[in-house]
């Protein structure tokens, strides 16, 4: 039976090393991850036997926000870990007997498949000259998926009643939000890991639906885009997508949602020039902003830790945004970051005898250093000095651990 391979130990013991990898906090229990292993080793018998019997409660998630650049948050609920652990023990036996049946052109959150290809697919539409976009925006999908209908999906592929019931109870665990529990009606709260699957589950039908009207689409998780060659087609599109969803019980942000040229399209952070991909305005920009709070002047950290969280923040971010194809802003990110790098250093050493005499040390002459450390003019704008770039140099500030922007693109688009 389905649950009895679910709780095989080989599989547990999978779900416990891919939460444990994944990191994350506590649930409303408050049992960390380093703390789950003596807990488990005590309690897990009972757990075990409550799964088999269907006794078994998951508790409420608990809610997490997390806050975005533009000021809004986005609601994430953060399961106990024991409930990640199961939940991902659910996720890696399903998700090969449901996967198969998934669009070709669904890319979130399945194997061997990533943002990357769905902005290719997109690139691939634009070559097929469709120079429209349908883009719809679901209106706060993972708070609104339906339990019912995603629960009569489920049906198609899992004939365990206790699995479905188990899922069922993890749907409706609730939310814990300041201590205060409240029921959850509907949505799959983002955060756990069963959550994903289950998104693809619901959206299964609408890219069926897509493929059988010979629609050109790309889906990743709850982010779609259709191409079209002409803006009349594109508007029959929309209204016919729009009515499908109605059967999905899926609201549409209507202010969001529109048929546009794809030159305009920002899809998954990434934007269209021509044929060629690059990365938006609006991901730049949010690059800009953490690197800011990253380098700045005031951040009372050590130069080891600040080059560490800007080598993690800047590989994270090339890593994925290295797709773009896009060279001219690359250089001149790595000459904005050295700036505001030398700013840093030159407020650190704020008093004058200070800065002459660490500017002395790095090879200015001591003419040069002193009219340096007596100048009245901003930090930042002596940060792009002669005096100041020569003595904190390229080689100097790599030395240090700064990582370069214009390398970690170039490692993608120039492979020795």
């Amino acid at each position: 039976m389905l649950l009895e391979q679910i709780l095989a130990s080989e599989n547990l013991q999978a779900a416990w090393k891919h939460v444990k990898q994944n990191k994350g906090s506590a649930g409303i229990d408050g049992i960390t991850l380093d703390d789950y292993l003596p807990w488990a080793t005590a309690h897990w018998q009972n757990i075990r036997r409550g799964l088999l019997e269907g006794n078994y409660c998951p508790l409420p998630v608990r809610r997490v926000e997390i806050p975005k650049p533009n000021g809004d948050v986005r609601l994430l609920g953060i399961p106990s870990v024991n409930d990640r652990v199961i939940q991902q023990a659910i996720t890696q036996i399903l998700q090969p007997l449901i996967d198969p049946d998934f669009s070709d052109y669904s890319y979130g959150f399945r194997p061997k498949r990533s943002a990357h290809h769905a902005v290719y697919r997109v690139r691939q539409m634009i070559k097929d000259q469709r120079k429209y976009a349908v883009d719809i925006d679901l209106s706060k999908f993972f708070d609104k998926v339906d339990h019912d209908l995603l629960m009569n999906r489920l049906t198609v592929w899992i004939d365990d009643k206790r699995v479905l019931a188990l899922i069922g109870k993890y749907l409706r665990a609730g939310i814990s939000n300041n201590g205060m529990i409240t029921a959850s009606l509907c949505g799959v709260p983002q955060g756990g890991p069963l959550s994903p699957l289950l998104a693809n589950v619901m959206l299964n039908d609408l890219d069926h639906y897509m493929e059988r009207q010979g629609y050109h689409f790309a889906r990743y998780a709850d982010d779609f885009v259709i191409g079209t060659r002409t803006l009349v087609e594109g508007q029959q599109v929309k209204e016919d997508i729009e009515g499908f969803l109605k059967t999905l019980k899926l609201p549409i942000n209507e202010t969001k949602s529109s048929v546009i040229q794809m030159k305009q399209l920002n899809f998954l952070g990434f934007a269209f020039r021509g044929k060629k991909i690059v990365w938006s305005d609006k991901a730049l920009k949010n690059f800009k902003h953490r690197i800011r709070e990253l380098t700045g002047r005031s951040w009372g950290v050590s130069w080891w830790y600040r080059y560490k969280q800007l080598r993690l923040y800047i590989v994270g971010w090339l890593n994925y945004y290295r797709l773009s194809e896009y060279y001219r802003p690359v250089p001149l990110l790595d000459q904005w970051i050295r700036r505001r790098i030398r700013m840093c250093y030159l407020k650190q050493w704020r008093k004058p005898r200070t800065r002459a005499r660490k500017l002395m040390k790095l090879g200015v002459t001591e003419k040069l250093a002193r009219s340096i450390a007596a100048s009245e003019k901003s930090v930042y704008r002596l940060a792009k000095t002669k005096a100041v770039q020569l003595a904190l140099n390229n080689k100097w500030l790599a030395l240090q651990g700064l990582v370069s922007v214009k390398e970690q693109w170039s490692a993608f688009h120039y492979p020795e």
